[in-house]
This record gives structure tokens, sequence and C-alpha cells, in this order.
């Protein structure tokens, strides 16, 4: 399905000139929507709201059931996500959920399509939700992945002036979030020549708008939002590789933001991908970093440090880590996401990964 994209002017004309056509709207969002511009302005639309924001940062699926049943109340004809990842995944599984049996575990349905339209405005230039067709809830704990073209939204709404008020280190690790999509991306082996366009597509506008970005230059946020929802349409074909595979512990274990865990991750993946396509004579791998390489501007062996670089001009190596945690590290790799990465990795790999990781953030 071709999305249909909408650019917020100071106005909302566009945006406008879209809503109108519904009576009433169903809309998620954190509790925070109100401190937005975006937020003001939904609440002064002349159609009837109902606005829903239970739920947590990895929202669980006990919030989608109520979020579902909040939605039966109104039944509205579209649903419109406003956030972050999170806003975007709840939205999906709502959507998804709406017209199914409320008796039984959604989760072990079969998927009942409905017309429900799902509009997403993020509020962050990172996660690339809005261009995917899955989501992330946890039941009992447990991390499931929900999976279907029925919830890809069918209009993104793209407002720079929601990233005006968030936080530097949010800023950084959403636009690392991005770069990781990109170039895992790139490097998987369910890659295609679509999703390969679209990866060094969205490098690119971030390379060139990255400095602009952590300016808070509205030009370079409005083409960050851009950056990562193409790096989204590149995952949504390709899927991420090693670098996602390892981060999640990284997350929980240290407080830090998915972002900032998964580029910590590829920056030693890099250099270790480029030692092993040239010790073995890779002329695939060899050819995919050099594209990747270029594309940062550089040759292969000059780019061999750039992600390290990045990280440490951004100062996110600042972070209180414990060596003694590599095993708990290693033995919570998804091993589905490995995969995906065109290097077969071992333990010991796996493990000398992880070490180079905290090598870096003890030279700090």
């Amino acid at each position: 399905m071709e999305q249909l994209i909408i650019n917020c002017d100071n106005e909302y004309s566009a945006l406008t000139n879209y809503l109108k056509k519904y009576q009433k709207i169903f809309i998620i969002s954190s509790k925070s929507l109100n401190s937005l511009k975006v937020g003001k302005y939904i609440a002064n639309l002349p159609i009837e709201k109902t606005y829903f924001s239970d739920f947590a940062p990895n929202p669980t699926y006990d919030s989608v059931v109520l979020g579902v049943k909040k939605y039966r109340e109104m039944d509205a004809p579209a649903i419109l996500a406003i956030g972050g990842g999170s806003a975007i995944d709840v939205a999906k599984c709502i959507k998804l959920y709406a017209k199914m049996d409320e008796g039984k575990n959604y989760l072990e349905q079969e998927i009942i399509p409905n017309d429900i339209e799902l509009l997403a405005l993020p509020t962050t230039a990172g996660t690339g939700s809005e261009a995917t067709s899955f989501a992330v809830i946890y039941y009992k704990g447990e991390k499931k992945s929900v999976a279907s073209a029925l919830i890809l939204p069918k209009v993104v709404i793209f407002d720079p002036s929601v990233l005006e008020t968030l936080p530097l280190y949010q800023r950084k690790a959403t636009m690392l979030d991005a770069l990781s999509h990109a170039i895992e991306s790139y490097w998987s082996v369910n890659a295609t020549d679509e999703s390969k366009k679209y990866s060094l597509e969205a490098l690119t506008l971030i390379i060139q708008n990255m400095q602009g970005y952590l300016d808070n230059n509205k030009v370079a946020n409005q083409n960050m939002l851009k950056a990562a929802n193409i790096a989204g349409k590149a995952i949504n074909i390709s899927k991420t590789t090693a670098g996602h595979a390892m981060c999640y512990k990284l997350t929980s274990l240290y407080g830090i933001s998915h972002g900032h865990a998964a580029l910590l991750v590829n920056a030693s993946l890099y250099p270790f991908m480029i030692d092993y396509a040239n010790k073995h004579k890779d002329k695939n791998l060899l050819k995919v970093l050099t594209n990747i390489a270029k594309t940062l501007g550089y040759n292969l062996n000059e780019s061999k440090d750039y992600f390290i670089n990045l990280l440490r001009e951004l100062e996110l190596y600042d972070i209180n880590i414990n060596k003694a945690d590599i095993p708990l590290l290693v033995s919570s790799v998804n091993t589905e996401r490995l995969g995906n990465f065109p290097i077969k990795l071992t333990e010991a790999d796996i493990t000398s990964l992880y070490q180079t990781i905290f090598d870096e953030i003890e030279r700090k």
C-alpha cells in the first residue's frame, strides 16, 4: 500500500483538509500531547474526539485490550496515533483487533480485516514505526511481535514542530535509531533493490541533516522525520539484524535509549564486518560495505571507525558498565535477528563484540 504523506504547515491546512471528512476520530497519544502545538490544534478540531493514553513506553497486551474496549465505545472510522513507537504500536494493535472476538486472546485469533483508517504522526525522528507493518507489545512480560500488512498506516503526518522540545539526549538517540535502521537494512541478507535504495536515501538524509537537526533547525527536523520514515520503509522489507539482536539487554541493563544501544553495537559490528570481508575475500559483503562507506563520504578503510567516532563526538560513551555483565549480554541475544546478518556469528564473536563496546566505553 502506498502511504499518503501530509506535511504540516504552520496552520495545519493540509491536515485540516484531510481530517474534515471524518465526523469523529479516536486519538492515541501520550499524556503530554497537550503540551505540543499539534495537541492544541487537535483539541480545537470541530469533530468528535476520544483520547486514549493509558499505556506505558513498552506497551502491554492488557493496555491494548483496554484501548480496543474504549475504541469500540466510539466506533470511529479512523484512528490517529500521535507519538513515538509505543503510541503507534498501540494504535496498530487496536486497529487490528477492533473487530475481533473480545472474549478470546487477540494474539491467538485469526485476523479479521477491517476498513478503519490508521493515521500516524510521529513525534520522534527515529523508530520509523509509521512506515512498518509490525508492532511490539508485551504479554505476561514476554515480547510479542505483531505483524500484518493491515497495520501499515494509511496516512503519515510530518510535523517538525513536535521535535522542537525534544531533549537533546532523545534527539541524539532517536537519530541513531534511524541510522541503525538504514545501515542494518542495507547489509541484511533480506535486502532487496528497493530496500537498498531506501537505506542509502535515508543514510544520505541523516548525514546531510545531522548537525542542523542537533541544532534544532526546522528544515533539518523535517528532513530527519523524512529520513526516519524512509529507513522504516527499508526495515519493513529487510528487517533488522545483529545490531538490534544484541542491543536490547544493553537498554534494560544500563538504562540507555534503544537507538543509543543499537548504534553502540553497530559501531563495533561495522569494523568487524570490514575485517571479516577482507580476510575471507567476500566480494559481495565488501561491495555492500563499500557502498555504505561511499555514502558516508569515505573509502572503506577510512570509514572503519566512523560510527565509533560519531558516538564519541556525541558524548554517548559515558555509561557506567560492568564487564562481568558480558556473559549475561551474550545469553540475551535475539538469535532470530542474527539470522538476518550476513556473517554467521559464533558465541565467541558475540562475546568479542561486547568486549569491544566495553573497551570503547572505558576509553571514553
